[in-house]
């Protein structure tokens, strides 16, 4: 693609404190900090790294009451402009708006709380709440986290985000972006292209959800968000690599890096991903992980399963119980990790529970199981097929 012509989109443009984006401003990097967010020192001292490296947004996670309670403290202690994950309680807003610079909240998550509750009304209060703060909105949206009613819509990413962006024009609310997440760089690219079709007025927030560990990880996330970019579609960006937060500055750095080959016209696509191999999903980890090992057992399963590297089996690693459940559902193998111990599924079958000890193991056992079901024989994740390697 090196011989095209990069094609410029302007949006509207949407205040995130004292910068824009959207409305021809250039594209702003983010990244999120992975310590828990009652640890004041910690997340406003990760913060201020992941600022001087170069994100325009910082986000920390608000799941609970304590977490609100360390906003202020952690807002005294950093710079940086903060962006905060609602997830499953949308009430938390009316908490967290009077510290940040914006509010991304989950149109699947706002089923958990209150079902009682419209989720329209639910929106509005958001809304309303960021409106009176001076807060931008992301509606995030996420394959793994859908809203039920909208699982059975071709493109349901997609629907639910026009949707939202629908309701929120309607109460006059426009300081908003969304994003259309997925762990497949094509689906990502597929609805967002659609998105940007029909609403060319909105601001997008780009993002391969769950990379995983580099240095997959980064041509996974070049391969989603480069050729978006290349087309003019994406006005932020933030590249989710599963790395301890002494390395987080990394994610800093690929988003440079894809922003360097755009400008350059070096466009990195799916088809340059090598197909029918083993493919590792990891969420990037952050303050909702409950055990810290998390991070180290991801590594620990890329190289013990790499016996399997020419097999076309999905594993997906994740960190906690808001993306766990649902985000492994299409995955061969999915594991999601608790505060002392790991859930593991095959498909939607749940497994079992197993300790942090058992569950490497475990992992190298169902997934010899299920190679060898799908090859002509018996199969060692020591030697290969059973009988070949020993004849």
């Amino acid at each position: 693609m090196e011989d095209a012509e990069m094609t410029t989109r302007t949006t509207r443009s949407i205040q995130i404190g004292d910068i824009s984006i959207g409305g021809g401003h250039p594209v702003l990097l983010q990244s999120m900090c992975a310590t828990k967010t009652t640890d004041v020192a910690a997340t406003a001292q990760l913060a201020e790294t992941l600022k001087n490296a170069g994100a325009g947004l910082v986000r920390v996670a608000v799941d609970t009451k304590n977490d609100t309670a360390a906003l202020p403290a952690i807002r005294e202690k950093t710079s940086a402009r903060l962006s905060v994950d609602l997830h499953e309680n949308y009430r938390l807003v009316k908490l967290v708006a009077p510290y940040v610079e914006k509010i991304r909240y989950n149109p699947g998550h706002l089923h958990h709380v209150e079902t009682e509750i419209p989720w329209q009304d639910k929106v509005k209060r958001i809304a309303d709440i960021a409106g009176e703060h001076h807060c931008a909105l992301r509606v995030g949206v996420n394959c793994g986290s859908l809203d039920p009613a909208q699982k059975s819509e071709d493109l349901p990413m997609l629907s639910s985000t026009l949707e939202h962006a629908e309701l929120l024009d309607s109460i006059g609310f426009t300081n908003y972006c969304v994003s259309l997440k997925s762990s497949d760089p094509e689906m990502v690219i597929t609805a967002n292209r659609e998105f940007a079709r029909r609403r060319p007025d909105v601001p997008i927030h780009l993002g391969l959800t769950e990379a995983g560990i580099p240095p997959e990880a980064v041509r996974k996330s070049r391969a989603a968000l480069e050729p978006l970019l290349f087309q003019g579609i994406g006005d932020t960006l933030r590249v989710s690599l599963t790395v301890p937060n002494s390395r987080k500055h990394e994610e800093i750095e690929t988003g440079r890096l894809i922003l360097a080959n755009v400008a350059a016209g070096r466009i990195m696509t799916p088809a340059d991903l090598e197909k029918n191999r083993l493919n590792l999903i990891c969420c990037p980890s952050c303050a909702r992980v409950e055990n810290d090992q998390f991070v180290e057992l991801a590594e620990t399963i890329r190289c013990v399963t790499q016996f399997a590297a020419d097999f076309p089996v999905t594993i997906a690693v994740m960190g906690c119980r808001v993306n766990g459940p649902g985000e492994t559902d299409h995955a061969d193998l999915g594991i999601w990790c608790g505060p002392n111990h790991v859930n593991l599924k095959r498909g939607e079958k749940p497994l079992g529970t197993f300790s942090y000890d058992q569950i490497v193991e475990k992992v190298v056992e169902e997934l010899t199981s299920i190679i060898a079901r799908r090859s002509s024989g018996p199969f060692s994740s020591r030697n290969g097929r059973v009988g070949e390697s020993e004849e």
